[in-house]
């Protein structure tokens, strides 16, 4: 017979055993974000894991066999009923970029399989990833607001709001790394001065993020992206010197930014373009001279440049397949293209057909698009140039659909006439994004 002691001592051990261990929510990281990888934040976040198993509570005090995870696996419910999960991923990935959003809404499979990176790099690979165009716009009162266009279909796209510290900021920086993730950076805040401030958007989970801070303040600088790095330089801060000469680097696989070599000297950057594996600068210095700056990434080193390049350069301007070119009229009905051989802007390409010299009809940004060059207005028109194309005249350029391009030749007439008066919002940044 067992004493009283005993028998109380058995129930307290079976008790432990049975009893459902506890959830750890300080532990849990099913709300972690893959896009937390770069961010500061990432510090929490374990490289390869999955969303957090919580166990099931047992009300039974008699022991439950857990099945083995291949078992487990084999009871989940297919991505697709009647299809192995390998082809309906390949289904699924063929499903139009306009559509993710639905999907991710049909059950949490689904949802975490947009969420990650495999679905999109499979994109990517086959090559029917598509790239929409991201226009950051600023009104008559200083807002600052976004949109984006899916120049396959045509159509234009809602985004989440820009965050609160950007919505009246100036002269801040912008620029895409891994194709994906848009970065918003530095800047002056109207009430705050001059930003270090970093925060970006993933265009694969349509969400802001935070970044790690700058190492400077400044506004008005100059930007680049080479070796899917960030280089920012020059610009302005408060205080007793207010041209910068410093530059920095952000690494997004080491999360951090770094000091490079000062530039040659202070400057505020009004253009700039990555030619032949150097990024050039022009802008002005201290004295309000114009300046001209390049830096070798693979020498960490600014030299001043003088030559034809930077003489005849213009703004906005792009580097295709190593070509560079730049616009040739204001409202970007004519480009035309840097000639190394003969150091000269020797070459034209024209559409021969001008909308007016209206500031609204301005050609605001010049960026690269699927091999061809995207034009974009103040009035959101856009315009497709096939540089490559061997037939002269306008059957190089396309207009595409898209806010702005419902107008007729007379309304164009009255905007022109009307000037910039007639401007209700003007571009501020375009970038290109891939999903």
């Amino acid at each position: 017979m067992m004493g009283s002691d005993g028998e109380a001592w058995l129930r307290r051990d079976v008790e432990r055993r049975n009893h459902p261990p506890l959830v750890d929510s300080s532990a849990c990281l099913c709300r972690v974000d893959a896009g937390f990888k770069t961010v500061s934040g990432g510090k929490k976040y374990v490289p390869g894991t999955k969303l957090c198993i919580q166990p099931n509570i047992r009300t039974s005090i008699h022991p439950i066999k857990t099945k083995p995870a291949h078992e487990r696996s084999r009871f989940q419910s297919p991505l697709l009923p009647g299809l192995p999960d390998d082809l309906a991923i390949a289904c699924l990935i063929r499903v139009p970029r306009a559509e993710h959003r639905k999907l991710r809404l049909v059950c949490k499979r689904w949802q975490r399989l947009l969420a990650g990176n495999y679905y999109y790099s499979l994109r990517k690979s086959l090559g029917i990833a598509e790239e929409w165009i991201y226009i950051i716009k600023r009104d008559r009162d200083g807002r600052i607001s976004w949109d984006a266009f899916d120049p396959l279909h045509q159509v234009w796209h809602p985004l989440p709001p820009i965050p609160k510290e950007y919505s009246d900021a100036i002269g801040f920086g912008c620029a895409v790394l891994s194709g994906c993730h848009l970065y918003l950076f530095g800047g002056k805040d109207p009430k705050k001065g001059s930003m270090r401030r970093v925060i970006y958007y993933n265009a694969r989970t349509n969400k802001w993020h935070r970044a790690p801070d700058m190492l400077r303040r400044r506004h008005f600088f100059g930007s680049c992206v080479m070796n899917n790095c960030l280089y920012v330089a020059g610009g302005e801060s408060e205080g007793v010197h207010r041209s910068l000469r410093s530059a920095e680097v952000y690494d997004p696989n080491k999360n951090r930014w770094s000091f490079i070599s000062e530039m040659s000297s202070a400057m505020v950057p009004f253009i700039g373009v990555v030619y032949e594996g150097r990024w050039f600068l022009k802008g002005l210095g201290s004295q309000r001279q114009v300046l001209s700056d390049a830096y070798a990434p693979d020498t960490d080193n600014w030299q001043p440049v003088f030559d034809g390049m930077v003489t005849g350069w213009r703004n906005p301007s792009v580097c295709l397949n190593g070509q560079l070119y730049a616009l040739d009229c204001k409202d970007g009905c004519r480009l035309r293209a840097y000639d190394g051989a003969t150091d000269s802007w020797s070459k034209h390409m024209d559409s021969k057909l001008h909308l007016g010299s209206s500031r609204a009809l301005e050609a605001a940004a010049l960026i690269p698009l699927k091999g061809k060059l995207c034009i974009v207005r103040n009035n959101m028109s856009i315009t497709l140039v096939d540089v490559e194309a061997r037939d002269g005249g306008g059957q190089r350029w396309e207009t595409i659909a898209g806010k702005g391009q419902l107008k007729t030749f007379v309304t164009n007439l009255l905007s022109s006439i009307a000037g910039r008066s007639n401007l209700k919002t003007h571009i501020v940044h375009c970038q290109v994004l891939q999903a």
